[in-house]
C-alpha cells in the first residue's frame, strides 16, 4: 500500500514539474501528496523534514561561496580574469570564443555557480563575439556548454550539496573536480578551434594588453581556489569555514582594486539572499522525499534489485548514466541529486566504485542535464540574456552533445581523471 503511494507522490511531482510550476513547489507536491494519501502520518512531520533537511552545517558554505563570488564580479574581478584569458588564448584559433571556455574554468574557482557564470558571460561575452562575426546561436552554445564546467571547478555548489548528502569529504570533492573541469575545458577548446577554422571565425580579442600586465591584474584573483583547496587540506579551515575566508578575500580584492562600494555591497548581499533562497527551498522540499523514500526502504530495494539483476559494475555505470541523462532533461540539478544520490550511492558503493569517482560521474550527468532540453536551465538563461531562439540553439549543439558524451564515457570507465589529483594530495 505505502509502496503505491509512494508511486503515486513520486508521479504528482512529475507532472507539477511538467507543467512549468516553480522547481520547488514541484518537489515539494511529492512528500505533500504522500502525507494527505498516509493517514498514519501527523502532516507536522513533513514541514520537519523540510526544515532538517536546510539543518546541516556543510550547507552554510552556499551562500558564502554564492556572495564571494557575486561580490567579485561587482568588484571587477572579472574583467580582470577575462584580460588574463584573452592573453592566453590569443594565438588559439577562436579567439572570443576560446576566452568563453576558459574564463569559465577560471571563474568557477570564484562564483561555484553554472547560472551565475553563464548569465555573466552571455552579457559580457557574447556581444562581443557578435560583433567580431561570430553567429548568435554558436555564441550562446559556447557560453551555456562552458557553464557546465563551473560546477565541476571547485568550489562548485553542487560537491557541496552532493557531499552533504552522501556524507562524502567535500575536501576531497572539491580537489577531485579538478580533473574533470580542465578535461572538459581542454575537450572544448580543441572543439572550437576546429569549428572556427571551419568557419573562419576571427581571432580578434577585446583589448590588446600585454601578458605581464594581465597576469599581474589578474593573480590575486587566481589564489582563491590555491587558497580554499590547500587551507582544506592543511587543516586551517573546513570546506564550510573556507566560504567565509572566501567572502573575507572578496571583499579585501575589492578595497584592493578600489572597487568597493556600499552600493555594490548591498546589491551583492540582495542577490546573495536571492540565489541561495531558490536552492534552499529545493533542497529542503527534495530533502522532505529523500526522507520519504528512506522511509519505505527504497534504497535497499533498489540495491538488492540492481545487484541481483546487473552482475557487472560497468553495466551499472552505464544503466545509471542513461538513467541521469533522462532525468537531468525534465528535474533541476539540485533538487535530483538530494532525491537519487541516497539511492545511488550506497549501490554503488555495494558494486566498489570509487565514492569521489561517482560524485564526479553524477554531478557531471546534472550538468549535462542542465543544457539539454526541453527543461535545461543553462540553455534557457543563455538564450533569455542573448536573445537566441532555442531551436537554433539546439541544432547548433549536437557537437557539443557528443563531445560531453565522450568526456562522460572517459570520466565513467577511467578513474584516473577523477582521482588523480585526491591521490596526489590525500
Amino acid at each position: 500500500m505505502t509502496s503505491g503511494v509512494v508511486v503515486i507522490a513520486a508521479a504528482v511531482m512529475l507532472a507539477t514539474l511538467f507543467l512549468k510550476a516553480p522547481v520547488f513547489i514541484a518537489v515539494l507536491s511529492g512528500p505533500f501528496t504522500y502525507f494527505l494519501l498516509n493517514a498514519s502520518l501527523p502532516g507536522q512531520i513533513m514541514a520537519q523534514r523540510v526544515i532538517a533537511g536546510l539543518e546541516s552545517i556543510p550547507l552554510l558554505a552556499i551562500p558564502f561561496f554564492v556572495c564571494s563570488g557575486v561580490i567579485m564580479n561587482y568588484s571587477g574581478v572579472t574583467t580582470r580574469v577575462m584580460r588574463f584569458c584573452e592573453v592566453c588564448v590569443r594565438r588559439i584559433p577562436g579567439g572570443l570564443a576560446q576566452v568563453n571556455v576558459l574564463l569559465s574554468t577560471l571563474m568557477g574557482g570564484l562564483s561555484g555557480s553554472n547560472l551565475a557564470d553563464a548569465a555573466m558571460e552571455a552579457k559580457m561575452l557574447v556581444p562581443e563575439m557578435e560583433k567580431r562575426g561570430f553567429s548568435k546561436e554558436f555564441s550562446s552554445v559556447v557560453t551555456a556548454v562552458s557553464a557546465m564546467i563551473t560546477p565541476l571547478i571547485p568550489p562548485g555548489i553542487a560537491m557541496i550539496i552532493y557531499g552533504s548528502i552522501a556524507n562524502v569529504s567535500i575536501g576531497k570533492l572539491f580537489v577531485a573536480g579538478i580533473g574533470p573541469g580542465l578535461l572538459l575545458c581542454v575537450a572544448m577548446m580543441i572543439l572550437v578551434a576546429i569549428i572556427s577554422v571551419r568557419r573562419n571565425y576571427k581571432n580578434e580579442m577585446i583589448e590588446n594588453v600585454s601578458f605581464r600586465a594581465a597576469a599581474k591584474s589578474a593573480f590575486f584573483p587566481l589564489l582563491l581556489p590555491i587558497v580554499i583547496i590547500g587551507g582544506i587540506r592543511i587543516g586551517v579551515f573546513t570546506p564550510t569555514e573556507a566560504g567565509a575566508v572566501a567572502i573575507v578575500y572578496a571583499v579585501v580584492l575589492s578595497l584592493v582594486f578600489r572597487e568597493f562600494s556600499f552600493k555594490n555591497l548591498y546589491q551583492s548581499l540582495k542577490e546573495t539572499v536571492t540565489t541561495t533562497a531558490s536552492i534552499m527551498m529545493i533542497v529542503g522540499a527534495a530533502s522532505a522525499f529523500a526522507w520519504i523514500l528512506t522511509r519505505e526502504q527504497i534504497p535497499q530495494r533498489l540495491t538488492a534489485f540492481i545487484i541481483a539483476n546487473v552482475s557487472n559494475k560497468y553495466i551499472f555505470l552505464m544503466i545509471i548514466n542513461v538513467f541521469l541523462l533522462i532525468v537531468g532533461m525534465f528535474i533541476e540539478g539540485n533538487a535530483s541529486m538530494i532525491v537519487l544520490v541516497p539511492l545511488f550511492a550506497p549501490v554503488a558503493r555495494a558494486f566498489g566504485i570509487d565514492d569521489i569517482q561517482f560524485a564526479m560521474i553524477f554531478i557531471f550527468n546534472m550538468a549535462i542535464g542542465a543544457i539539454s532540453p526541453p527543461m535545461g536551465t543553462l540553455m534557457f538563461v543563455t538564450c533569455s540574456i542573448t536573445n537566441c531562439k532555442l531551436g537554433a540553439f539546439i541544432r547548433e549543439a549536437p557537437p557539443f552533445y557528443i563531445l560531453l558524451l565522450i568526456c562522460l564515457m572517459m570520466l565513467t570507465f577511467v578513474p584516473f581523471f577523477s582521482l588523480f589529483f585526491v591521490n596526489l594530495l590525500y
